[in-house]
């Protein structure tokens, strides 16, 4: 069970609400006065072109960085958490992990096991059964640096999962996933795959907030989306009021369309005719 702590008034323990946030590198301004909430039980995707502040944005939510303006997460001002606090709230996948000491890949996982009440079987079923939800059932005693790219993504998405198991913690305190850029390196199948597990957590009560390179799955899988463009929000809210070609065009610099086939009401983003001339 989640420690008690007061909450800010008037906000609610299931969202996450970015009033005003504000990022800079010594005086360089990254982030820009971003205004938006995420809910638990919803899939929140951040995107933009490259540069736009989309994972500092992630890490001063995450609790990583220092800033400006209000984050409150569960209520709490993100900002005066403890660690042990955030652990036991909300799990991060970074876009990349380095590990230089020779580790199996149980050994990376159960790091995510901060429950020291587990006894060894215990800890040994929750590793595998996360191993299997990342589609790595039976990897256990593989070592973690002899792995693929993608699957070292996975095993660090499968401790992850470990760290906040369930989505609803004892006390009805939603838990978080924070995932930045998590199928970037994975082939089509381990992409929906892991895209299906975060947008099954959100829908079991828990809060994700992933950054997102690829619109399709974007459209695919997150109930609201924030747009940003040099560390400014250009636009926030449920999936079809932001997936327009005209706002994507102005996000990117390059001029997109949006089809759909037949059977599905998902939009498709494809480059606009003529962008190759």
């Amino acid at each position: 069970m989640l420690p008690h702590l007061k909450l800010v008034a008037g906000q609610s323990a299931s969202e996450l609400r970015v009033d005003r946030a504000g990022v800079a590198i010594g005086r360089t301004p990254i982030i820009r006065e971003i205004t938006f909430t995420a809910r638990a039980g919803e899939f929140t995707a951040i995107i933009g072109p490259s540069g736009s502040g989309k994972t500092t944005l992630l890490k001063a939510m995450t609790g990583e960085l220092a800033y400006s303006g209000s984050i409150l997460l569960a209520g709490l001002e993100t900002g005066q958490l403890s660690a042990e606090y955030l652990a036991q709230l909300r799990g991060v996948l970074p876009q990349a992990s380095q590990i230089s000491f020779p580790l199996n890949v149980s050994e990376v996982v159960g790091l995510g096991v901060i429950d020291r009440r587990q006894g060894r079987a215990s800890r040994s079923r929750r590793i595998g059964e996360a191993l299997c939800r990342v589609g790595l059932a039976g990897f256990e005693g593989r070592t973690y640096q002899e792995l693929s790219g993608g699957e070292q993504q996975r095993v660090q998405l499968a401790r992850v999962l470990c760290q906040v198991w369930e989505p609803v913690a004892d006390g009805g305190q939603p838990r978080w996933l924070f995932l930045d850029e998590p199928v970037s390196s994975l082939d089509i199948k381990h992409q929906f795959q892991i895209m299906r597990l975060a947008a099954d957590y959100a829908a079991s009560g828990g809060g994700v907030v992933a950054v997102m390179h690829d619109l399709n799955l974007t459209a695919a899988f997150a109930d609201r989306i924030l747009v940003m463009k040099n560390g400014r929000r250009l636009s926030f809210g449920a999936r079809d009021e932001v997936m327009r070609a005209d706002l994507l065009s102005d996000a990117y610099d390059f001029p997109l369309a949006l089809t759909r086939f037949e059977e599905s009401d998902v939009p498709l983003v494809v480059p606009a005719p003529g962008s190759d001339r």
